[in-house]
């Protein structure tokens, strides 16, 4: 399944604990289907002391959420993706946002793969 977010993307939240949030995505667990979004889903961990650091402490870091609860912002509203080869051969994502009176807006969020890099069709 192709995926509709990648790293570096600007995302909002849109479901969950941290509902609204906006951040930039860390990383992109492909296996689980999950991302890492700075400062979102952020959880306290304990720390046992160790030579490097004897007092020990607790350390607060960024945990995995589903990629389905993300979307990456156009104008700063969630879009959904599509995906779209153009007519050199590039394939390229394609974010769309509706606004109130229904008028489509569409943005290339980046390329996915060059017409070079694909296979040819046979």
């Amino acid at each position: 399944m192709p995926v509709h977010v990648r790293t570096g993307d600007t995302v909002m939240v849109t479901a969950g604990n941290d509902k609204g949030a906006v951040g930039e995505i860390l990383t992109v667990l492909t296996k689980k289907d999950r991302v890492v979004v700075k400062g979102v889903n952020i959880r306290t961990r304990n720390i046992k002391p160790t030579q490097q650091n004897p007092t020990g402490g607790t350390i607060k870091k960024e945990m995995s959420i589903h990629m389905s609860n993300v979307s990456p912002l156009i104008d700063g509203k969630p879009a959904r993706v599509r995906f779209e080869t153009q007519k050199g051969g590039t394939k390229v994502r394609i974010g769309v946002i509706v606004d109130d009176k229904g008028k489509k807006t569409e943005k290339v969020l980046g390329e996915v793969h060059s017409a070079s890099a694909r296979p040819s069709g046979k």
